[in-house]
């Protein structure tokens, strides 16, 4: 059973939707790990498949702001929940000194602020999206109670979320760490830029914020035979099917062999012995000589025209199903083939794939409602942010109660 952070993760994954920063830590990580100094900035929030150098107005954007370095500045109010840069913090500067240290070379500070500003800033969005739900929990369970009615669930929900969380979570993060204790557990946390609470508190508010998209969320939705048809009819393109095949194959190819007329004895023995035993792929395990010996000679449903012969090709498609065939001579190697099964080219019939449709537009409500539900949480949990832009909805946090004066 997956733990509740890795459920709320899922649950949740709609939510990346809001922040309009660069790509989140996991993604950061991946492209910096095995790069240059020369080559940081480029790879830190940038798809290591596309390796694009951030904009100059980016970099402009982000080597304006300065940032805060006092652990117990306020770098996000959610609702009543405040959000303290002590909780991002340790992670960003852990993982910003391993890149450094195999960079094997000093790295330039604008580099490095530049990091520093998109990883706190696609932490924070992350942190306060999880962070709405949680309140969003919070309030459907005590509605329009007083203030220590609120403090009193608050308490008695994180008392049982914690409870989850030494029974579930740690006994797999100990297994995970090698770490025979807790306090061992924590040590090692705190090397990879983390800890035992910081874990704690993202597990409460990942449980909190599943719990509450459960909640508001149908996890099976009903869908008509109405709606079925109309996306078949509609989608029409998707369903249209090549012609294609199944066969058995033995194989001989000719430079096993001293000469053309030895390789012919070989295919021929070996088709007198399926045709007369019956069995194909038992010869094709013992004795064949191509890619797919090993499973019996078996090629599974295969696209006509998406094989390197054309002469295999045109054979698969042109004997007919159920007998072997002669033996075809190919430009390396003789062939025996068995037709197992072929489909003609067109649409594909509504019944074979009214499951998979069901399952589309089932998946296609589930995200529309989970949409929903994070839209509504936008509206009815106040936001308050050193970095507004990126929860729609936020307000600029104070100055005073940020600590952080020169960000207007």
């Amino acid at each position: 059973m997956p733990s509740a952070s890795r459920e709320g993760n899922l649950e949740c994954c709609h939510v990346s939707r809001w922040a309009s920063a660069p790509p989140e830590e996991t993604r950061v990580l991946l492209a910096i790990g095995v790069i240059s100094a020369a080559t940081l900035i480029s790879a830190v929030f940038v798809a290591p498949a596309t390796a694009q150098m951030p904009s100059q107005s980016q970099m402009d954007e982000a080597l304006q702001v300065e940032l805060p370095t006092d652990p117990a500045t306020l770098i996000a109010m959610v609702g009543q929940s405040p959000i303290l840069l002590g909780e991002l913090k340790p992670k960003i500067d852990a993982r910003i000194n391993s890149v450094v240290a195999k960079a094997g070379q000093e790295v330039p500070e604008d580099q490095i602020k530049f990091a520093r500003v998109r990883m706190l800033r696609g932490l924070l969005a992350q942190t306060i999206q999880n962070r709405m739900m949680r309140e969003s929990f919070l309030l459907d369970q005590v509605a329009t109670q007083t203030a220590e009615k609120r403090r009193e669930a608050d308490a008695e929900m994180q008392a049982k979320a914690r409870q989850m969380f030494f029974e579930s979570e740690v006994p797999q993060l100990r297994e995970q760490y090698e770490a025979s204790t807790v306090s061992e557990l924590d040590e090692k946390l705190r090397e990879k830029g983390t800890s035992l609470a910081a874990r704690e508190r993202e597990f409460i508010d990942a449980m909190l914020g599943h719990l509450y998209i459960r909640g508001k969320v149908n996890k099976d939705p009903s869908v008509s035979l109405a709606e079925i048809h109309e996306y078949y009819q509609v989608h029409q393109d998707e369903f249209f099917r090549k012609a294609r095949a199944r066969w058995e194959q033995i194989t001989v190819q000719f430079e096993k062999f001293p000469n053309k007329q030895a390789a012919y004895d070989a295919i021929w023995a070996m088709g007198r012995e399926a045709f007369f035993g019956g069995n194909m792929q038992a010869i094709a395990k013992e004795k064949s000589q191509e890619p797919f010996a090993r499973d019996g000679g078996v090629h599974d449903w295969t696209n006509k025209g998406a094989l390197a012969s054309t002469i295999l090709d045109n054979q698969i498609f042109s004997i007919p199903t159920n007998s072997m065939s002669q033996i075809i001579e190919d430009v390396d190697a003789y062939h025996i083939i068995r037709v197992l099964d072929r489909e003609s080219e067109g649409i594909v019939p509504l019944a074979d794939v009214q499951d998979d449709i069901r399952t589309i537009l089932r998946d296609k409500k589930i995200e529309i409602a989970q949409i929903e539900a994070l839209e509504a949480v936008q509206k009815r949990v106040p936001v308050w942010s050193i970095f507004p832009e990126d929860v729609p909805g936020a307000k600029p946090l104070p100055q005073v109660a940020a600590r952080f004066p020169n960000r207007q």
